[in-house]
């Protein structure tokens, strides 16, 4: 039988560039996705070409509403999820942590209800290098790490990642759960770094950087991350955990420098602030076992892939 898979948040970044890649990469396998559409939601970042595919179905769905969900089920029997949904904003999440409850717990929780009622094969859950914790510049998280999340959002994933487990556990779902880092290219949301900074400064207005600066992000190129996902979804075993990451580390104030030159803009406009009380300061993931596991590895530079990316933004 033909592979059904359940895509869910696809009008958002990554989701949107997996769709656009696997779609017309595998005509034989249904993509059916499912999304409420909430305030980040870009139905243009999927290409013609995926929106008209026949092998492509889109179902608008209340993520609270167990029985909606079920009705999409029974309608076209999946056979698998890969579920991209996450609330994905930090500063959004402690100014309204219940949206990030409902989104990245309730849903989730739903999901493997109907993939327990289904009897679906495997459940692949996007989560996020944020479910650890910010750490010093000479260590890297693994996937044996405690998860010890600091934020309504990375605590959301955290619960949806424990309730994914537990499901493991308890009903013997098949799952597997990928953990990447920040990712960049086109059409990411404009509350993100890259986009927001580049808006602002097209603006000729000042961005903001926390006045240490010392904050470190490393970065993956989203097709990357994209390949990733499809490799550990196809060759994993069951109920394993995987860390995705390109050993990419930049301080936000060198990505910020790097933004000025390609916009041909001084220092000046950079304002430091005070930073968030209690705000990570170090993310860093090891992949060793993505790698020794399944013999992939990212394959795109951050230099040169970024200011390709910079690019786009400045002249949109």
């Amino acid at each position: 039988m033909n592979k059904k898979i359940i895509i869910t948040w696809w009008a958002w970044f990554i989701g949107s560039n997996f769709l656009n890649k696997y779609v017309l990469l595998f005509p034989e396998i249904d993509f059916i996705n499912i999304d409420s559409l909430t305030y980040a939601w870009k139905l243009e970042n999927l290409v013609l070409d995926v929106k008209s595919a026949k092998n492509y179905f889109f179902e608008k769905v209340d993520i609270r509403n167990l029985s909606e969900i079920r009705n999409i089920y029974k309608k076209y029997l999946p056979t698998d999820i890969i579920h991209f949904a996450a609330e994905s904003h930090v500063d959004n999440s402690i100014k309204n942590p219940f949206i990030f409850t409902e989104t990245n717990i309730i849903w989730t929780q739903n999901l493997l209800e109907c993939h327990r009622e289904f009897s679906l094969d495997r459940f692949h859950h996007i989560s996020t290098d944020e479910v650890y914790w910010d750490l010093p510049n000479w260590w890297f998280f693994t996937e044996l790490t405690p998860i010890n999340p600091s934020s309504p959002y990375s605590s959301s994933k955290a619960w949806s990642d424990l309730l994914v487990k537990a499901y493991g556990r308890t009903f013997w779902i098949n799952y597997v759960i990928t953990r990447c880092s920040n990712n960049y290219w086109p059409n990411q949301d404009k509350e993100k770094l890259i986009p927001h900074f580049i808006d602002l400064l097209n603006n000729n207005q000042k961005v903001t950087v926390y006045w240490d600066w010392s904050n470190i992000r490393d970065w993956l190129y989203v097709e990357d991350h994209c390949d990733a996902i499809w490799e550990v979804f196809n060759k994993a075993n069951q109920n394993s955990i995987y860390n995705i990451w390109w050993n990419n580390e930049y301080t936000n104030l060198e990505i910020t420098k790097l933004i000025l030159k390609e916009m041909w803009k001084d220092e000046s406009f950079i304002s430091f602030v005070e930073d968030r009380k209690w705000h990570d300061v170090r993310y860093a993931i090891d992949a060793t076992k993505l790698k020794n596991d399944l013999w992939w590895e990212p394959k795109v530079k951050f230099e040169d892939w970024i200011l390709m990316t910079l690019t786009y933004y400045i002249n949109k």
